[in-house]
């Protein structure tokens, strides 16, 4: 495994960087290094997984990537633009208009139908939604005939393709997704994993994923993984049996450093 840090192979176009990123909690004997140096390029129209044990900081990172959260030092840029740079009132204008979410608890609200949660995020912008544009995400997720429904009424496969077409309707720069299908049985994880995947193929849109599930990393590009705030090894056109590989081999290396260390 390489400790180097992981760029995008050039001259790919970046959508997103994270630059020397360090992130701790606590003071003194209480530290805690959440992330420890991180750089990762995220290539524009690729779908990225991000993996690692509990504990080793993949939502911390994707968290700051999507600025979520604050990086004790280091930088993030999306697309030309330095996070760091911004104040509250623009920052909270890019995650509205440049940054999509696709949480694991699908985060809608229970009063609004499947259209009025999609094009909330459009409408709390005072921005009107592309006619095409819609129809062509509410076909491509399979959401048509549910468009009345509210989240009750639908499936929980259903309720994340609601939260995945609400994340792309304003057409953002980068998709962050945090364990798209935690909460979803096989088959709709299935559908959800495969939507994703098509924004990438058919429209060139970015997705970035923090995922524990093998199976849902192999629907990815590239799956990179961490191991206590670093990152320690990265996949190219990944498969199940590679991804079960690496983590694998990671757990093993851990064990046996801990060892080493009580020994």
């Amino acid at each position: 495994m390489t400790t180097e840090p992981l760029q995008a192979p050039a001259p790919s176009t970046v959508a997103a960087q994270a630059i020397d990123l360090h992130k701790t909690y606590g003071t003194g004997d209480s530290l805690v290094r959440a992330l420890d140096g991180v750089s990762l390029d995220l290539v524009k129209g690729e779908f990225t997984a991000i993996m690692g044990p509990s504990g080793s900081g993949k939502s911390t990172l994707m968290h700051c990537l999507a600025a979520l959260d604050n990086p004790t030092s280091g930088k993030v840029i999306i697309g030309s633009t330095d996070l760091s740079r911004l104040k509250d009132k623009a920052l909270t204008a890019l995650r509205r208009d440049q940054i999509g979410f696709v949480f694991q608890a699908f985060n809608l609200i229970p009063t609004l139908s499947a259209r009025e949660n999609i094009l909330l995020p459009l409408n709390l912008a005072g921005r009107k939604p592309d006619d095409g544009w819609f129809d062509t995400v509410i076909d491509t997720v399979g959401l048509r005939d549910r468009l009345a429904h509210r989240p009750a009424e639908m499936s929980g496969g259903q309720q994340q393709r609601v939260a995945c077409a609400r994340a792309l309707v304003s057409k953002p720069a980068i998709v962050f997704a945090d364990e798209p299908t935690g909460n979803l049985d096989s088959t709709s994880s299935a559908e959800v994993l495969s939507f994703l995947r098509r924004t990438v193929d058919d429209f060139g849109q970015t997705v970035v994923m923090v995922t524990h599930d093998a199976v849902a990393a192999s629907y990815s590009d590239r799956v990179v993984i961490l191991a206590d705030g670093r990152l320690v090894d990265e996949i190219r056109s990944p498969d199940r049996e590679q991804i079960v590989e690496h983590m694998t081999a990671l757990q093993a290396a851990q064990v046996a450093a801990a060892q080493g260390e009580a020994g």
